[in-house]
């Protein structure tokens, strides 16, 4: 990927969650991990969370980590820098089956199916997805657009 003069990229680790505003692209690796991205178009705002595991029954040292926990999380990040949630335009990609389909790890399934009910809970809006399948993703989020971006190996770039 190209990045235009002036922009920074910050990629975001498993677990972590990051904001900042433009010209920031914000960018992770996604396997069976999903990656849940929020902007703010008045304040150029973006954020994303590299959700790695469904549920945190009850462990809370890292909020960031586990779907039910990180969404909550990244919307009151947000919402502490200026955004109101109803401005927000939310994207989640990722989640794919990393271990063969029917197997017994369906982490990818499992990840996605909460970060959706969990968005669905807190009243927003789907603008876009991309889950599923079998294969990683990398995807990065241009805070100056909310454009986000997602890349398969051998795969034509998506644009949500």
């Amino acid at each position: 990927m190209v990045l235009a003069v002036n922009t920074e990229q910050k990629n975001v680790g498993m677990g972590e969650i990051a904001v900042a505003q433009a010209p920031v692209i914000l960018a992770a690796v996604l396997g069976s991990c999903v990656g849940v991205a929020a902007y703010c178009p008045r304040l150029r705002l973006g954020g994303l969370a590299h959700v790695v595991l469904p549920r945190a029954n009850g462990l809370v040292t890292n909020p960031g980590k586990f779907a039910d926990t990180a969404v909550p999380h990244l919307l009151a990040l947000m919402e502490r820098k200026g955004a109101l949630r109803n401005e927000l335009v939310i994207k989640v990609a990722g989640g794919a089956c990393m271990f063969g389909k029917g197997g017994p790890l369906q982490i990818g399934d499992d990840n996605a199916e909460v970060v959706l009910a969990v968005l669905q809970r807190e009243g927003l809006r789907l603008a876009g997805q991309d889950l599923g399948g079998t294969q990683g993703r990398r995807v990065s989020l241009d805070c100056a657009t909310g454009t986000l971006h997602i890349d398969c190996v051998g795969m034509p770039r998506k644009t949500l």
